[in-house]
């Protein structure tokens, strides 16, 4: 239901008088504080339709990840959400936490769902020059299918991936930017790490070694260029943390397991 500000703003008034009316005159010297209050409506209509329409534009296996990744129930989570997301500045159009800056360059703040392939793969159908994404505020994936599946799309699209100075990526965000065709990192860039969990709250290290779960980290990073025994080290690191905690790792920390420009 809709109601009018300015019959609020009547009615108050009104009820303000009425009680003057009848009250003695020594009770009515009062103070009447005035709040302001706005409100932020987004309409995301047209970024859906947008996404619909480019969807048809997309190749077969690119539809098919973005569906699989749309219907498939979240098997694994990393997440580590802040206070609050990063600005992202003026952007040409948003798809999800892709905000398009220019031909060349998108940003990205925000989470990744079921729906972020999908939303990925229509922002490069419209903007196919994109080959720059600033990672500014990346809380990790709510579904971790869907993160992987992502992380491969960025890197068949040879895009370069970077965190900014200020920027931060956590969790799962990780998996991502390792996925860059060149990764970049500003000095003061923030990486946080942590133990997966799966939808009934068992963690990695709940889980066996001889678990395929974790061939299937192991294997992506190896697919990301990492050493097999760097592959091995970093993974052993980033669940040593549990799941609702968070370890920072710095630009340089990150540079004993990949390559870092």
């Amino acid at each position: 239901m809709i109601v009018s500000v300015a019959l609020v703003r009547t009615l108050i008034v009104a009820l303000f008088a009425a009680v003057l009316a009848f009250a003695p005159a020594h009770a009515q010297q009062m103070v009447i504080v005035t709040t302001t209050v706005s409100w932020t409506y987004e309409d995301r209509g047209d970024d859906a339709r947008a996404i619909d329409e480019d969807a048809a534009l997309l190749d077969d296996e690119t539809l098919a990840d973005a569906v699989l990744a749309d219907e498939t129930p979240a098997a694994t989570r990393r997440y580590a959400p802040h206070a609050t997301l990063a600005t992202l500045g003026h952007a040409q159009a948003r798809y999800g936490p892709f905000s398009v800056i220019n031909g060349q360059t998108a940003r990205m703040a925000g989470d990744v769902d079921g729906r972020t392939p999908r939303q990925f793969a229509a922002m490069l159908a419209a903007h196919p020059g994109i080959k720059r994404l600033e990672m500014l505020d990346c809380p990790g994936s709510l579904d971790e299918a869907a993160n992987l599946i992502l992380a491969r799309a960025i890197r068949r699209a040879g895009i370069e991936t970077v965190v900014p100075s200020g920027g931060s990526v956590r969790s799962g965000a990780v998996e991502l930017w390792l996925a860059g065709a060149r990764r970049s990192a500003a000095p003061d860039a923030e990486f946080g790490v942590h133990s997966w969990a799966d939808e009934t709250g068992r963690e990695a290290n709940d889980y066996p070694a001889s678990d395929p779960v974790h061939a299937e980290y192991l294997s992506y990073y190896r697919e990301m260029g990492i050493p097999d025994a760097k592959a091995r080290a970093f993974y052993a690191l980033t669940n040593s943390t549990p799941f609702d905690e968070v370890r920072y790792l710095t630009r340089e920390d990150m540079a004993r397991f990949v390559a870092v420009d």
